[in-house]
């Protein structure tokens, strides 16, 4: 258990403090600049640090397939048929033991950059955590940068046989690469000159070999000893030990070997729980306080991911959905109940999240259409269990996501695809948000801080008051408690300011050991004192601002 609580700021390192505004539609990195791993000075991390943040995802440092020329580097070109958009999508890896040059001041040194990064991070007290993306990579990975006596991805492979456990790839027994249903941007050639033959299979589990614009057609699938395609439709072949499995897990140490303190796995249900079991285990032994936080989307595998290794897992389609699902009025807050109980005996593992790069932003139009609505939801996310939280960057300023940046169209997502400047992080480091902008990364800070500093949020028993509350669909109530210390958390969804009677049952009294007697409590919002009479089965009277909430601390 965390002696604090864990929240995550997911930053996309190469658009983070990128501050050229040229913003050119599909424009190349010359036109449209990048952010660089030396600006994550002192200062730029201890304001980071200074809203609660303990963690540091950086999202796309490891090198992958890209438009821009690093030939001149010794770095391989890239088709640009197999690159989605000009920068290219950070999870096409090209080369898993190398740093993205795009980040690098001095390519050259990209790696010491990178080193550099790790120990700024450290000594401005927070933890850093990188992408590994395990089940695919792209078309064209070739490292130059692996270890002496390193045998490449699929340098050993017999490319006559579509399945064997000495293969890193899938093949398409004798059949080229197809691309010809997938129509290029301008920039690519107007015919496809790709050659790949025989096809691998693609990183969507789409073992043919006529890709589809669909697919994740610019990356291959990396086999861990499961044959998709026999007589029985799958089956396993975990012994001996395939040969993806000992690289893979050399990849995790290599990185674990420069300080890092955890990996964010990309899709990590696609890759069998027992090379995880197999895998984890190996760079804990090494490396006990490494973190590994699993993108797993189907519940019924949770619990086989947490028990191959995973400390925290993705909570996707229970809780992001259903409070995405309460902040649009499509569902009642006493869903959220619903939810955290579907996983209350792994409440530990899971996290949450409103944003990543996957999501559409908040204040998109495609989500709420504005960044206040999801305040409520922010709050219960953050302070309803011990679980850890992520927050995607330019969310606390609110992000809309509906530029129209190249490959990446007019969707509510930040681009991972092109070379960007992030509206409200630019002027967020100019000086030049509005006063609206201004109040929400202020509320952003009170209730990340507030998370990281109470005692009961992070180590503390929690309470959900809405069975005994249930005639409120747009409010959300609970209790945390620690020591003597309690919180009374009710949220407000409503666009309107609500009145609102919170009955306290007499099991929460017994429940959390709360004396029945009348308090003075501090709303840690707003700084206000309210007097409280606390009696089991009756009611605390509160006023709720618009889409915001009321953190009442009192003794117990």
């Amino acid at each position: 258990m965390a002696s604090h609580k864990i929240i995550v700021y997911q930053i996309f390192t190469r658009l983070f403090s990128n501050r050229n505004t040229a913003r050119i539609e599909n424009g190349s990195l010359t036109e449209n600049g990048c952010g660089k791993m030396n600006d994550f000075t002192p200062t730029v991390l201890k304001n980071i640090r200074a809203m609660g943040v303990s963690h540091i995802w950086f999202t796309g440092v490891i090198r992958h397939a890209t438009q821009t020329d690093y030939s001149a580097y010794g770095i391989p070109t890239q088709h640009p048929e197999v690159v989605k958009g000009r920068a290219g999508s950070p999870y096409a890896i090209a080369d898993y033991y190398d740093i993205d040059p795009d980040l690098a001041e001095d390519v050259p040194n990209r790696m010491k950059e990178f080193e550099a990064l790790v120990e700024r991070v450290h000594q401005a007290g927070m933890k850093v955590i990188i992408d590994f993306v395990p089940n695919h990579v792209a078309r064209e990975y070739k490292s130059i940068c692996k270890p002496e006596g390193v045998k490449d991805l699929g340098e050993e492979d017999d490319t006559s046989m579509h399945f064997s456990t000495k293969n890193n790839f899938y093949y398409c027994w004798g059949q080229p690469l197809d691309l010809s249903s997938i129509s290029h941007s301008t920039f690519h050639t107007p015919h496809s000159t790709y050659s790949e033959n025989p096809a691998r299979a693609t990183g969507n589990d789409q073992f043919s070999n006529q890709p589809s614009a669909n697919d994740w057609y610019e990356t291959v699938k990396l086999n861990y000893g499961i044959d998709y395609c026999d007589a029985g439709g799958r089956s396993e072949h975990f012994s001996p030990i395939p040969n993806t499995w000992g690289k893979m897990t050399d990849i995790l140490l290599f990185w674990a070997g420069k300080g890092i303190d955890g990996f964010r796995c990309d899709m990590a249900e696609m890759v069998p729980a027992a090379f995880w079991n197999w895998a984890t285990d190996k760079v804990k032994y090494q490396y006990p306080e490494m973190l590994f936080i699993g993108e797993v989307y189907d519940p019924n595998q949770y619990r086989t991911y947490i028990g191959a290794g995973f400390d925290y897992l993705y909570d996707k389609v229970g809780m992001y959905d259903c409070i995405r699902d309460v902040i649009c009025g499509k569902r009642s807050t006493t869903d959220i109940t619903s939810q955290w109980q579907a996983t209350d005996d792994i409440r530990d593992h899971m996290l949450y999240f409103l944003e990543n790069h996957d999501e559409q932003r908040i204040a998109s139009d495609f989500f709420a259409g504005k960044a206040e609505k999801g305040i409520p939801g922010l709050i219960v996310s953050v302070l309803l269990q011990q679980n850890p939280f992520m927050l995607y960057a330019g969310q606390e300023y609110g992000e809309q996501g509906m530029d129209e940046e190249g490959f990446s169209g007019k969707d509510g997502r930040t681009t991972i695809f092109d070379y960007w400047c992030v509206d409200t992080l630019a002027r967020a480091e100019q000086q030049k948000l509005t006063k609206e902008e201004k109040a929400l990364k202020a509320m952003y800070d009170k209730v990340l801080n507030i998370a990281r500093s109470e005692k009961s949020v992070a180590e503390g028993a929690s309470f959900d008051l809405m069975y005994v509350n249930q005639q409120y669909q747009r409010q959300y109530a609970f209790l945390r408690k620690s020591d003597t210390e309690v919180l009374l958390v009710v949220a407000n969804f409503e666009e309107q300011s609500a009145d609102m009677d919170v009955t306290i049952p007499a099991h929460a009294f017994d429940y959390l050991q709360i004396k029945e007697k009348n308090a003075i409590a501090t709303d840690l919002l707003s700084g206000k004192k309210k007097r409280i009479v606390l009696r089991r089965d009756e009611t605390v009277s509160m006023q709720l601002p618009p889409l915001g909430a009321v953190v009442l601390k009192f003794k117990a």
